[in-house]
């Protein structure tokens, strides 16, 4: 099996890549900025495609570039593997594609995009599924949250406030979370059998925010305060303001989603966590 990711030098793309690699895969990157290289798929059974736009502020300016990158990029580059023989695409899209800061997904739960970002992935998607047939199976994935070594995004931002404040409230809400290690076992157990579908990998526990910042702090060798009493006042905040939502509010996916290809060797979270701030 010969493996290509596209979004060379990414962190998603690097951490497969060094994945695959241990486990003995033949697996290569590739760098999609600019003009595609003829017959860059060639020659490839698989090809996961994290190359994309993210982590950035939106604006009326950078609306187009979500749509340039994540979506009509995204569709030429699965055209293009499809007709260079490749059997597997695999197309990472994202938890936004719901439009939620807060609530449960459930199997019933419908796209219902609210940002550039999850409107160009969604479209993607939609464009991506439709080239699937028995030569070429697509796979698409919607990730939560996914954090570890050299991870950029919320994580990073809410451990800077952890490790800068004393006090931490208790907000007992529910999040899910993926553990880049954890996703790197998932992806090498997809690739493997060849297969399409809608994929949802998450950690088997969910996160409360407190939880988090207890384990951060925890092994940065920190002491945090953290009350309780906060919990109500938290949950209304969340309901008003999608930042107070996407820190305090709970945002799951249901476990039963995400019962495929999971195995039992799994980093639980102590340990997830414990592991990243080691290495960041």
């Amino acid at each position: 099996m010969r493996v290509l990711i596209t979004g060379a030098g990414s962190y998603l793309g690097g951490a497969i890549l060094g994945a695959l690699r241990k486990q003995g895969v033949e697996a290569d990157e590739l760098d999609v900025r600019g003009a595609l290289p003829e017959k860059a798929f060639q020659g490839y059974d698989r090809v996961v495609h994290v190359a994309g736009i993210a982590h950035r502020k939106e604006t009326p300016e950078n609306r187009p570039l979500y749509e340039q990158v994540n979506h009509r990029l995204a569709v030429e580059i699965a055209r293009a593997a499809k007709a260079q023989g490749v059997r597997q695409f695999v197309f990472f899209s994202t938890m936004s594609v719901y439009g939620k800061v807060t609530g449960r997904i459930t199997a019933d739960t419908q796209p219902d995009p609210k940002n550039a970002y999850g409107a160009s992935k969604w479209a993607a998607e939609q464009e991506i599924a439709a080239l699937a047939d028995d030569r070429f199976a697509v796979a698409v994935l919607r990730p939560p949250m996914i954090y570890g070594k050299g991870c950029r995004g919320n994580y990073q931002s809410l451990r800077r406030l952890i490790l800068k404040t004393p006090m931490f409230p208790r907000c007992g809400n529910q999040r899910s979370m993926l553990y880049v290690g954890n996703l790197c076992l998932f992806m090498g157990r997809l690739l493997e059998s060849g297969q399409g579908g809608l994929y949802f990998p998450q950690n088997r526990e969910y996160v409360s925010t407190d939880g988090l910042a207890r384990e951060i702090a925890k092994a940065n060798g920190k002491k945090l305060w953290q009350p309780k009493g906060f919990g109500g006042l938290l949950w209304a905040l969340g309901r008003r303001s999608s930042l107070f939502g996407k820190v305090f509010g709970s945002l799951t996916y249901d476990q039963a989603m995400s019962e495929c290809f999971r195995g039992e060797e799994e980093w639980n979270f102590a340990s997830s966590i414990a592991l990243t701030e080691e290495q960041t």
